[in-house]
């Protein structure tokens, strides 16, 4: 390909409204433009990439076993009242209504595809003779996302994999399951990310175990934990940490405060009583009223640390939680939002504990009128948990003991989420009746599995991780052009006619080649080519002509070095081949190491 007979609009300067710099090369490097918030055009070296990443991801799917079928993004609102999940999503989901003939016809653009995948096997799988069946598809998904940015991180449209496995046992699950989680492993590794699988929550999916797979990421959106001693990790939402083998004793009597109301105009938020009171925010115990399937519960946190839902669901055994409406809370409490504690609730609701409060003592709570807290609240004296009330019901925090070894400690880490597996269970088979008769004529509700991939993602995960101050690395296998060749002076006739004999041999070799026939200035070449992030780059000018030699250089190495020009394509073509044997970290790596200086 000739640059001259493609579309590349690079850019100088940084682009107003980039933030992260994945958006700002993308933008500059002609990868994409953006059409409005949360939607972007693939230009012709972005839409390669893309293609190149998405061809990783379809072979993958192949070699696990995978069908590869197409769903449409539109689909009946009546499918995803059935499962309860046009609730679940909210403003998230995308749905309007069309008008045909007389009549109006209520409509979703997926975000997922659950519902219709589903739907299909409720209509021609039902025996056990025909499971296991994993289907998958790389289709356009669309969200209503309110705050669009980070480029093509967070837009209302996108493309994805998406997999579901279908199973007549939980043995057969678990096989499923494993298949996709190795085949995301050879993909991320393929696709050149340093990527981490760690333990997530399902969410609005639903499931009862799932994984992520993050890519560490100083800009990324989503925080993990990991614990460098055994390898533990998982997102915030599901890191768990190691607690106490029995709850500490409480303080001495000596040294309880007595209880003390105290005035708290306005003050209703952590921050607010630890100003008004002059004392620390761990020195506070929040009440935080729940309705865990509708029914009121009361949960304390230290006024340090956030509540994790997901943990206090699971803890109470609850299908549904949500913190409770004002009226509820002033039933409850008999005070407005922002004043409950645990002394002195009007209604006696359930009172579930994190670990820390255990260890705070002469703590400030809530009083339960307006405008009022409590100093000097020790337990038992004046709030009392039976031991099965108390847990791990905190988001985690840097430092907290490690839940899986004895040592270790967790860190905390911004990451990029490029992948998603669950074990789905019966949720949306039961709801939709997709049901398999087993060997005995007995029928079962089919297990399933539900796995995700980003295809967006993979591209941006990799630039926000593998760049410098010039612009993008690419690895080979998502890289637009694996070669660019650039002639320094293309009016000189030996210069071109090299160039073009060379782009020519390697282009019949089926090497991805793009020839820069513009000209412009020397350095203009060279810095598109290092902010576009070509793998090659092969330099053609007058001096080495005469030498009989061309000047190479990987885009991840410091230095270039010549080659004959007798034989370059033959030359090239083995340099390729030999990178493409080595994963794409361990190139870089190598290139770094010896760039460092010896000590």
């Amino acid at each position: 390909m000739l640059w001259s007979r493609t579309f590349i609009p690079t850019m100088k300067e940084t682009p107003e409204g980039a933030e992260i710099p994945s958006h700002v090369l993308m933008l500059r490097a002609g990868l994409i433009t953006q059409v409005m918030a949360g939607a972007y055009t693939y230009l012709p070296l972005g839409l390669r990439s893309l293609r190149k990443a998405e061809q990783i991801v379809r072979e993958e799917m192949d070699r696990a076993g995978a069908v590869e079928l197409l769903m449409p993004a539109l689909s009946p609102m009546s499918l995803w009242e059935r499962t309860g999940r046009a609730r679940d999503f909210g403003n998230v989901l995308i749905h309007f209504e069309l008008v045909r003939g007389n009549r109006k016809v209520h409509l979703a653009l997926g975000p997922t595809h659950e519902e219709i995948i589903t739907d299909m096997a409720s209509r021609f799988i039902s025996s056990y003779r025909q499971l296991p069946v994993t289907f998958y598809q790389i289709q356009t998904k669309f969200r209503n996302e309110e705050r669009p940015r980070f480029g093509v991180l967070r837009t209302s449209e996108f493309l994805m994999k998406d997999a579901y496995s279908f199973d007549a046992s939980l043995e057969q699950l678990n096989e499923s399951y494993q298949k996709m989680y190795d085949a995301y492993c050879r993909i991320f590794e393929r696709a050149g990310l340093d990527y981490l699988p760690v333990e997530a929550e399902s969410g609005p999916i639903g499931g009862d175990a799932s994984h992520e797979f993050m890519v560490p990421a100083q800009h990324g959106e989503d925080v993990l934990v990991h614990c460098r001693q055994c390898g533990y990790a998982a997102n915030t939402e599901r890191a768990a940490r190691r607690g106490p083998q029995q709850l500490p004793p409480p303080p001495p009597q000596e040294e309880l405060q007595p209880l003390e109301l105290v005035d708290t105009p306005g003050a209703s938020s952590i921050e607010q009583v630890s100003r008004l009171l002059g004392c620390q925010p761990s020195q506070l115990v929040k009440t935080l009223i729940y309705l865990a399937d509708g029914r009121p519960v009361a949960v304390l946190i230290r006024g340090d640390h956030e509540a994790n839902e997901n943990k206090i669901r699971r803890f109470l055994g609850a299908e549904r939680l949500e913190l409770a409406p004002p009226a509820v809370i002033e039933q409850v409490t008999g005070a407005p939002v922002g004043f409950a504690g645990p002394v002195g609730l009007r209604e006696p609701v359930p009172l579930y504990a994190d670990w820390d409060v255990a260890t705070t003592s002469n703590a400030v709570v809530g009083a339960n009128q307006a405008d009022k807290h409590y100093r000097g609240a020790n337990r038992p004296r004046d709030f009392d948990l039976p031991p099965e009330h108390w847990g791990d019901l905190r988001v985690v925090a840097d430092g907290d003991p490690c839940p899986r070894c004895s040592s270790g400690h967790l860190r905390t880490s911004h990451a990029i989420e490029v992948g998603h597996v669950f074990k789905l269970g019966t949720k949306y088979s039961r709801a939709l009746g997709a049901r398999f008769n087993d060997a005995d004529e007995q029928l079962h509700d089919l297990i399933m599995g539900c796995y995700g991939i980003g295809i967006n993602r993979i591209l941006a995960a990799l630039i926000e991780t593998s760049h410098d101050r010039h612009g993008i690395i690419w690895p080979l296998s998502l890289a637009p052009y694996e070669v660019v060749v650039l002639p320094l002076n293309v009016k000189d006739e030996a210069v071109g006619r090299a160039a073009q004999q060379l782009h020519d041999q390697l282009e019949q070799a089926g090497v991805e080649v793009l020839l820069d026939d513009r000209d412009v200035r020397a350095g203009v070449k060279f810095n598109d080519a290092d902010l576009i992030g070509f793998p090659l780059r092969v330099t053609v000018g007058q001096r080495g002509l005469k030498q009989g030699q061309l000047e190479v250089k990987w885009r991840w190495e410091g230095q270039s070095r010549n080659i004959p020009l007798e034989g370059a394509a033959e030359q090239v073509q083995q340099m390729l081949e030999e990178a493409r044997q080595i994963p794409f970290r361990q190139l870089v790596e190598q290139a770094r190491g010896q760039a460092e200086p010896a000590s």
